[in-house]
């Protein structure tokens, strides 16, 4: 089932307000739970969990920056989104 434009946008409204701190909140708190790595290991870790969150959230975020596909054209115009000629 693919999601509609409009689900789309909520969704990643709502991981980026709600679900990304909550993933940063846990991923410092298990990083933590362990005894302090070189700061090499732990940047990348960081980094490492930085990246994997993308892989789920990947096709929520697709398209969400562009127009809506679904809308007319000449709404579209009328609300001032299109980009300058």
């Amino acid at each position: 089932m693919a999601l509609g434009y409009k689900t789309r946008r909520r969704l990643s409204l709502l991981v980026l307000l709600v679900g990304m701190p909550l993933y940063v909140v846990v991923a410092v708190t298990v990083v933590n739970l362990f005894d302090r790595p070189p700061f090499w290991l732990e940047l990348l870790v960081y980094v490492g969990l930085g990246f994997l969150w993308i892989l789920p959230m990947k096709p929520i975020f697709i398209g969400v920056g562009q127009p809506d596909p679904e809308q007319k054209p000449d709404a579209v115009s009328q609300r001032g989104d299109t980009p300058p000629r």
